[in-house]
This record gives structure tokens, C-alpha cells and sequence, in this order.
């Protein structure tokens, strides 16, 4: 009989430690990688180990390793957390080991998907039959997304990109702002349009587009808009509303980015900063930022259900896709055999509800303002409005003095945040993103930096 209780209790009992260990342990790794080699490296196994000897020497070897994202003072990247729901729904979707590619491949997971994607479509206010794609990360979401807008912008010019490639195509312009994320640069190279394809259109000082200089550099021909709804950086949103009409009016496709920022449209509070949103065309977003679910989660939506399917779908003899209008979700992104990631999501939403989503958004985006004024009530420069979630912190309006802070506060392991250049300028960035975040945490990590910055001015 096989033994599934050994090391899944093994895997229990260490999750179980890590995760109540979360509230107040060190944020930041606390292992070299040299220590981490040594811990878990040897030669290769000769021969086979008990499994749970296995589970509990990994979870050993590897606990110094980790950086506590989870934490709710963990402000680094745009990392959320997972909530318990969806935590233990994915634990279930391991289990179960389902291929998330055809309703033949796994019913209830085309099921659970497609419900899903119904609410998903609701959530965030989208035309109705927006189409869904579950996929690994904002990454592919804006590559899925921008897939469609090739194919559709290329047959409108009378080309068939899937059938015939992209040599000898009409080319294609990319209008996307100065302040874009890097990921929509990596799309359009996996897409084989390549970065010179790429119109950068001015930004205001928070990084919004600017829709007039859009309007005047859109043309003729084959024509992509990229919008952002949430800079990386302040967090500031595209006026997507006159992106899209002026757009529209060019022909052009839209697509948004908007990995953490279509969040807000769930929060009554803050829709206001997705105005205009529903016009676009696709949309890009990941569910392990603020829906905080286990990674891997983007999603792709589209408006235009065919584009998405031209782009993506694949068919062969031995594939026994659906005939009766059930989801295939291999034809709305580019993975055959995948897991089945919408479980997970199905489960936060059904946990969370619309309210319990808005109330992650809204309080993620009070503890960031609260974050700022903790700083600014002690002299230090926020270079961002806090629109959402994310603050620009800048010590003594001196690049150098900004970089030391936050690697020291890194070492430090109160809290972790990461550093950027915004603007020409050196500046620690703040995300708050994690559903277990509050004013202990914001305090306390508030206190922590300036704590540091004043050691570091006195030394």
C-alpha cells in the first residue's frame, strides 16, 4: 500500500510551523546560498529515501532560505500573500493533479473555470462574454493578450499571421507610455515584433500617458495601444477612457496592463481610477497580487472572444476537444498541459465574496497612505501621490543615502522592500499588497526605516 500520510503529514506539520511563524518572523532570507548549497546539495542519490525523510530534510535545508513574502511586512516587488481558502484549494489542486487543457482532460476544471471566469468578468466590470484566460503570471497575460491584438490588427489588414508568419506582414506600431512595464518589452520579443515596433509616448510626473501626445502619434495601418492601469513604481493609472476613444477612433487595438491596478475596480472607492477600463480590448492582470493567491495566477481577459481563439487554439487527431460548447481552456492560452490554476481563484472568490475583495484593496491602499505619512512626519521625501499602493520613498533627497537605507533595512529584517530609479532619482519602493497587512505592521515597519536612516546619518 503506498504510503500518501507519511510525508503529506511531513508537509502539514512544516507548513502549518511556517505559516503561524509568519506574523512575526524575520523578513529576509537568513542563509547564504553557500550554506544553502551545503544544506541540500550531495552527490546524486544512488538509491531511493523514504519520502518523508525526504519532505522533512527539504523543508529543513531550505527554511533559512526563504523570504516570508507572506508576511504582512513584506512590501517588496508587488507580492501578495494566499489566503487560507486558496491556499488550501491549490494544496487540493496538487492532489488532484488534473491537466487544465479540455473539458475531456478534466470536467470539473473546464466547470470551475468557466464559473469563474463569469465572475471574474464581473468583478472588474467587463463587457459580457469577455473571454479568460488562466495563465502563470502578468507575463504571459500580456503576451496572451497581446497574441490577439497581432492577429486581429494584421487581419484587418488582410493578413493571416498564424497562417503565414510575420515575414513580409504589414508592420506593426506598439503606442505604449514612456513608464511602461518591462513585460509588455518582453511580449512583444516573444511575439517576434521585436522592441523597435515600440512608439513610447510621453508621461505626466507620475507616469500616466499622456492622451494627447497619444493622439498625436497614432497613424494608419496596424496600430496597438498598451495602457497601465497601476504603475509599478506610484501606482498612478492611464486615463483609459481617452486612450480608448482616441484610439478607437485610429483603428487601434487596446490592451491593458494591469497586473495589480484591475484590482481596483472591485473597491467602490476606488473605481474611479479604472474610468473607462470596459472600453479596451484585453486586459492583463495577476491573481497572486491582490486576490493573494498561490502563485502561479495571471489572467488574461479579452473582450473579442475569436481574436484570442485564432491566436491560441491548437487541434490535432488525438486531442478530443468539446463539441458542445464546453470550455477547451487551451484556446485562450498558450499552455496544453497545465494545472488547473482557476481552482484556487474560484476559491478566494467564493471565500472573499466582492466585499472582502474590495475590503483587501481598500485596506491595502489605507496602510500606504499610512506608510507615507509615518515617513513624511519625519522628514522624509514621498515622491508619489498614493493614489493605491504604492509608495516612493527618498532619504535626504540624496541617492546614495536612499540606496543604504533600503539595503539596510533588507538586512535588517523588520521589513523588506526593494529599491528603484523613478524619474532619474534612487528611491525605496513600498508595495502593500498582502491581505494580513495592518497598522502594527505599518508601524512598526515605519519605525524600522527611520530608525535606520538615522543610524546611517549619524555614522
Amino acid at each position: 500500500m503506498v504510503d500518501w500520510e507519511g510525508p503529506l503529514t511531513e508537509a502539514f506539520e512544516r507548513a502549518m510551523t511556517y505559516l503561524n511563524g509568519l506574523p512575526e518572523r524575520r523578513v529576509g532570507p537568513r542563509a547564504t546560498s553557500a550554506e544553502l548549497r551545503q544544506a541540500l546539495g550531495g552527490p546524486l542519490p544512488t538509491g531511493p529515501t523514504d519520502p518523508r525523510e525526504v519532505i522533512a530534510g527539504l523543508a529543513k535545508g531550505v527554511e533559512d532560505g526563504l523570504l516570508p513574502s507572506g508576511s504582512g511586512r513584506f512590501f517588496g516587488f508587488v507580492f501578495g500573500g494566499a489566503t487560507p481558502a486558496s491556499l488550501a484549494a491549490d494544496w487540493l489542486t496538487t492532489a488532484w493533479d488534473q491537466n487544465g487543457a479540455m473539458y475531456a482532460s478534466s470536467p470539473a476544471t473546464a466547470v470551475v473555470e468557466d464559473i469563474t471566469a463569469d465572475w471574474l468578468v464581473e468583478l472588474f466590470g467587463l463587457p459580457s462574454g469577455t473571454s479568460v484566460g488562466f495563465v502563470t503570471g502578468a507575463q504571459m497575460a500580456n503576451f496572451t493578450g497581446l497574441a490577439a491584438a497581432r492577429h486581429e490588427v494584421l487581419r484587418r489588414a488582410g493578413w493571416d499571421v498564424e497562417r503565414d508568419g510575420l515575414i513580409g506582414a504589414p508592420p506593426i506600431r506598439v503606442l505604449v507610455g514612456a513608464e511602461r512595464h518591462n513585460t509588455v518589452d518582453r511580449a512583444l520579443r516573444f511575439l517576434g515584433l521585436g522592441t523597435n515596433c515600440i512608439v513610447p509616448i510621453a508621461v505626466d510626473g507620475q507616469g500616466r500617458m499622456r492622451a494627447d501626445a497619444l493622439a498625436e502619434a497614432l497613424g494608419e495601418g496596424p496600430q496597438i495601444v498598451c495602457a497601465q492601469a497601476g504603475n509599478v513604481n506610484t501606482g498612478a493609472f492611464d486615463p483609459a477612457a481617452e486612450i480608448c476613444e482616441v484610439a478607437h477612433a485610429h483603428n487601434a487595438w487596446v490592451h491593458v496592463d494591469g497586473a495589480f491596478g484591475l484590482w481596483a475596480a472591485v473597491s467602490p472607492s476606488l473605481q474611479h481610477l479604472v474610468q473607462g477600463i470596459e472600453n479596451a480590448d484585453s486586459w492583463a492582470t495577476d491573481a497572486h497580487k491582490w486576490l493573494n493567491v498561490p502563485y502561479d495566477s495571471g489572467l488574461v481577459l479579452c473582450a473579442h472572444p475569436e481574436p484570442l481563439r485564432a491566436s491560441m487554439s491548437l487541434t490535432a487527431a488525438y486531442l478530443i476537444q468539446d463539441q458542445n460548447g464546453e470550455r477547451d481552456s487551451l484556446d485562450y492560452n498558450p499552455e496544453s498541459s497545465r494545472r488547473a490554476r482557476g481552482i484556487p481563484v474560484y476559491a478566494a472568490i467564493r471565500a472573499l465574496g466582492r466585499s472582502g475583495i474590495a475590503e483587501i484593496v481598500d485596506r491595502c491602499h489605507e496602510m500606504a497612505n499610512r506608510f507615507a505619512q509615518r515617513l513624511e512626519a519625519d522628514n522624509v521625501q514621498v515622491l508619489n501621490d498614493v493614489v493605491l499602493n504604492q509608495v516612493l520613498a527618498r532619504f535626504g533627497d540624496d541617492d546614495e543615502l536612499t540606496r543604504r537605507v533600503v539595503t539596510a533595512v533588507q538586512s535588517d529584517g523588520t521589513c523588506w522592500m526593494s529599491g528603484t530609479t523613478w524619474q532619474g532619482k534612487a528611491a525605496m519602493r513600498i508595495s502593500v499588497s498582502n491581505w494580513t497587512t495592518g497598522p502594527t505592521d505599518i508601524d512598526r515597519s515605519a519605525a524600522a526605516v527611520l530608525r535606520i536612516r538615522d543610524e546611517l546619518i549619524r555614522s
